[in-house]
């Protein structure tokens, strides 16, 4: 739980704020302590969920992995930016599985390898692609995965498989695992979208809700404002979706970082109409609600274009993490954490219970060390005291 003594104007790199980390808060009678007179606002720390794969990419991952393994799936194609977090994580939990991955990054190797690019490369099979052919993504993963099967291999779409999975005609599952047991142990390829922002990373959020909602944590009967940051945005509507199938009151805010309001909306259209066609008999009771929208979506307290960094917030994530030992990063991360101080003073007087869910990106701020060098290198000085 976090305490402030100072309310900041957000974007503002938080010098005239002092935070207060309570690692240990109560939980009973309403969450927060009586004598807690300060604004707060609760943080799940998911950036600790594993050490090198950010959380919200393993919630994703949660549901996509073990359908891979049951389809005796060899190896894995996927593809995303060259620090990209999602590519990172493919090959971590590819690798802790015994899977080959082959990650297809967009533009060219960097001078020096570091963050998420340095744990693809360790962990995977890296292949630089020239953006012009990188911008046709699909036909990109189908080519390069046909050169990965060769004469002998299969190559299938994960969509394809969540179909079979589901389906109730064996002959399709018998289709997909007729090679498993071949002596020769043939090449067996799934083709994984950019940032798995599929139906199925649906199941791992709405999971993570079920676990968040026990009475030892969150309980179910709180009001809560759940606030997370949204690059694809398909985190924010798992969290949405967890919420409404479980009866919670919980709303969720997505602060915007990759998108227009317009193209948040789209996805989440997208997801849901996906998430009915393929579990719509477990969830028909909540289709109204989850019609009328599961995720409020805000604009970033200073918006800029995606992944760009403000003067000010390498030296604000500095202090947040000198004052409470949580690191947040300034693309991502930092957004959430300002739209919960934002939120968290709406509703001082009685109102929601603030929760930040922590996504992760601390391998994020090695790339961005290299992008923004006068940024980081302000950091020497430290801060004042």
């Amino acid at each position: 739980m976090l305490s402030t003594s100072k309310v900041s104007q957000p974007g503002r790199a938080f010098s005239d704020v002092s935070f207060f980390n309570k690692i240990n808060p109560s939980f009973s009678h309403g969450l927060m302590d009586k004598d807690d007179r300060e604004p707060s606002f609760f943080i799940v720390r998911d950036d600790l969920l594993h050490p090198l794969i950010n959380g919200n990419k393993a919630r994703k991952l949660d549901g996509l992995i073990p359908l891979v393994e049951d389809h005796s799936v060899t190896h894995v194609v996927t593809c995303g930016g060259c620090q990209s977090a999602h590519a990172a994580a493919v090959a971590v939990s590819c690798s802790e599985r015994g899977l080959k991955s082959h990650l297809l990054l967009r533009g060219e190797q960097p001078e020096i390898l570091t963050g998420y690019n340095l744990i693809s490369t360790i962990y995977g099979n890296v292949t630089y692609v020239p953006r012009s052919l990188y911008a046709n993504r699909e036909m990109m993963l189908k080519s390069h995965a046909d050169y990965l099967a060769g004469s002998i291999g299969s190559v299938i779409w994960f969509d394809d498989i969540l179909k079979a999975s589901l389906s109730e005609n064996d002959g399709a599952l018998s289709f997909l695992q007729k090679d498993a047991h071949r002596s020769d142990h043939p090449r067996k390829i799934v083709i994984v979208n950019e940032g798995a922002g599929d139906v199925v990373a649906l199941l791992g959020l709405i999971r993570l809700v079920q676990y968040l909602s026990q009475n030892h944590i969150l309980g179910k009967e709180r009001p809560l404002k759940l606030v997370v940051d949204a690059g694809t945005g398909t985190t924010a509507v798992g969290l949405g979706l967890g919420a409404i199938c479980l009866g919670l009151p919980w709303e969720v805010t997505a602060v915007m970082l990759a998108d227009t309001i317009d193209g948040y909306r789209s996805q989440e259209k997208r997801l849901i109409s996906d998430f009915k066609r393929h579990f719509g008999l477990q969830i028909d009771h909540c289709f109204d609600e989850i019609d009328r929208g599961l995720v409020h979506w805000v604009e970033r307290c200073h918006p800029r274009k995606f992944g760009n960094v403000l003067e000010g917030e390498v030296e604000a994530c500095q202090h947040i993490a000198q004052q409470t030992g949580i690191l947040v990063d300034p693309v991502y991360t930092l957004a959430a954490w300002e739209m919960s101080m934002v939120l968290r003073e709406q509703e001082a007087e009685g109102g929601a219970t603030v929760v930040m869910l922590h996504t992760g990106g601390t391998l994020g701020m090695f790339g961005l060390a290299q992008r923004y060098k006068s940024y980081f290198s302000n950091l020497k000085a430290g801060l004042s005291n």
